[in-house]
């Protein structure tokens, strides 16, 4: 009997009680959000209180803080849990996962819940998959969809500002999934229609090499229906065209795109080809028309207030993005840079050499880790002795003193870039919230 076969036993799904733990996460939480559109009774926890849990809890969620393992009993004991979902970086120990054990409730990871709940919807999957891009063509791609009156469901890793992050809605036929491959998920799905942003090496703590990254890529176009993806990916995978396989190389519809950064209307155009595909009845000057009024989705060179921006940006080849994408707003361009995960940085570390270089000025903070055991940790100066300019970064931390660096910096009338998957974020907002900073 297969795990889906097992859990079609279970309660109707008005009546189950889905529990989340790292409900706060960007690929944990968006779910949560999307199984109670569903019609799930939904509840949850997470280590600390965040920006994202507090929209959880808007959204009519119990989430508890604190994983010591006495929230799931409370939980439970208002009313049993039938599922636990746990995000990837919960151990196998967590007391939580012992609890669900213990009381035999069903464990799984998010990839599993959600296959079950597109069988149950009978929903296609348009997945969106790659190194760099996949956020910003997802969020493109749910944009077309609402501007056009189409019912869709989907998750997407961040937060929109045209709808909630993970959304399931009645009459869809379509889900639009943001499939990561960071610990294999995109693997677990059969998506109908994908598109692959572009492929380029990274997560060594999933894949040990690159040719273990790029038949992960390859299995997940065997897995698809149907492919969409630049000509220069297909060559770099070692892989031709075919009927259900399109390598795109026409690049004519960038010159009638006028959003800001190559790599966006790149994926504009990525998200154009797919969109037009499955609704050729809408003219794609419509469509074309939508694409330039996309507003962004939050952390893809979201603007904070004047001359402030913020970026997930955290591999070389995205820092280079982000940067061309600033120098077309501003001349003059500061950075505050937080490098993601010390096994990364190892990796990565002698590719950053030019990624800076259109910037006048580097803050450099200490790495991010969240979900490593390492007690060599590249410092700082290791990492920016890599760079080409090197001259121009100065290691620092998140502090008063970085605040009061990026405000005079603001009023002179530099572009302040701050990139990293980590923190990073959270503490500028808190910053130009603070200081009052004028939008």
């Amino acid at each position: 009997m297969s795990p889906l076969d097992s859990v079609s036993k279970m309660r109707d799904t008005v009546f189950m009680h889905i529990y989340f733990s790292g409900i706060g996460g960007v690929a944990i939480g968006p779910l949560a959000l999307f199984a109670k559109d569903a019609g799930f009774e939904v509840s949850g926890s997470d280590i600390v209180q965040s920006r994202y849990t507090k929209i959880i809890e808007n959204a009519g969620i119990r989430v508890a803080i604190g994983q010591t393992g006495q929230e799931i009993v409370d939980l439970h004991e208002k009313k049993p849990i039938d599922w636990l979902v746990a995000t990837a970086a919960l151990p196998e120990n967590h007391p939580e996962i012992n609890f669900a054990r213990q009381k035999g409730i069903r464990i799984s990871k998010r990839d599993e819940f959600l296959n079950y709940v597109i069988k149950e919807k009978t929903l296609k999957i348009l997945a969106v998959a790659g190194t760099h891009g996949k956020t910003t063509t997802t969020g493109m791609l749910i944009w077309l969809f609402k501007a056009f009156g189409i019912p869709v469901s989907y998750t997407i890793g961040t937060n929109v500002s045209f709808g909630p992050s993970g959304q399931y809605q009645s009459g869809s036929n379509w889900f639009v999934y943001e499939a990561d491959e960071f610990d294999r998920n995109f693997l677990r799905f059969q998506p109908k229609v994908s598109v692959i942003t572009k492929v380029d090496y990274d997560h060594p703590d999933t894949y040990a090499t690159i040719e273990d990254y790029k038949n992960a890529f390859i299995e997940f176009i065997k897995q698809s229906q149907e492919t969409y993806l630049w000509k220069k990916d297909c060559e770099y995978l070692n892989i031709s065209p075919s009927q259900k396989l399109h390598c795109i190389d026409d690049t004519s519809v960038l010159d009638t795109l006028n959003l800001p950064g190559i790599h966006n209307r790149e994926n504009a155009m990525l998200a154009f080809n797919i969109f037009t595909t499955l609704f050729a009845d809408i003219s794609k000057e419509k469509i074309l028309g939508s694409l330039n009024n996309f507003p962004g989705t939050e952390r893809r060179f979201e603007k904070l207030a004047q001359n402030i921006y913020t970026d997930y940006a955290h591999h070389p080849t995205e820092i280079r993005a982000a940067l061309q994408t600033a120098s077309e707003v501003s001349s003059s361009i500061l950075v505050v840079y937080q490098p993601h995960q010390n096994k990364r940085q190892v990796r990565l570390q002698d590719e950053y050499q030019d990624c800076f270089n259109l910037a006048k000025k580097v803050y450099w903070l200490p790495t991010y880790i969240s979900r490593e055991v390492d007690k060599n940790i590249l410092t700082q100066e290791q990492l920016i002795s890599k760079l080409s300019n090197s001259g121009n970064v100065q290691p620092t931390q998140m502090n008063g003193a970085l605040a009061k660096l990026i405000v005079n910096h603001q009023k002179n009338g530099d572009l302040v870039l701050i990139l990293g998957a980590g923190d990073v974020d959270d503490w500028i907002r808190k910053v130009v919230k603070n200081e009052e900073i004028a939008s």
